[in-house]
């Protein structure tokens, strides 16, 4: 047997990028969770995953919707990263958003953001696998330096030259 609080230690110990993943519920509010849990899959076709809990609040909206903005966190948006950890509502109350043309809600000052339609999910123990078809690239005219997470702490990446 794995000891649960040894297994979060070491997999804090390896640095991940920070994401924000948002759709709009049926009232047309902004829902979303944030998700260190993401990675490319795919080339061709164009595919990525995330990783949400499936007791996170959002999952079965971001489920029937089957379309989200994946959002790349620069490093002056932890205050988007835990809004979006916590449980609950009005995640994006105080947020700067916009909607896009595809119909989900974008955040402002992400390093890039990814739209997608679902397209297939998968059992991963507590988490679901959700693979997501990439239909749009969005890059800042200025990219910023990167959000990361390690050893439970999340902090602004300098921008690599």
């Amino acid at each position: 047997m794995i000891d649960a609080s040894i297994y979060k230690q070491v997999m804090g110990s390896f640095p991940s990028g920070v994401t924000v993943i948002t759709t709009l519920d049926d009232d047309g509010q902004v829902v979303g969770l944030t998700a260190s849990a993401f990675s490319s899959l795919s080339m061709e076709p164009a595919l990525v995953l995330f990783c949400p809990n499936y007791s996170s609040d959002s999952y079965p909206v971001l489920i029937k919707n089957k379309r989200f903005a994946i959002h790349l966190l620069s490093g002056g948006q932890q205050n988007e990263a835990y809004a979006f950890a916590r449980k609950g509502k009005d995640k994006a109350q105080g947020i700067e958003w916009t909607l896009s043309e595809r119909g989900n809600p974008l955040l402002s000052n992400a390093t890039a953001i990814i739209e997608c339609e679902l397209w297939r999910e998968y059992e991963g123990g507590d988490h679901a696998i959700m693979v997501g078809a990439v239909k749009n690239l969005i890059v800042p005219q200025h990219t910023p330096g990167p959000l990361v997470y390690c050893h439970g702490k999340m902090g602004a990446l300098p921008v690599l030259a």
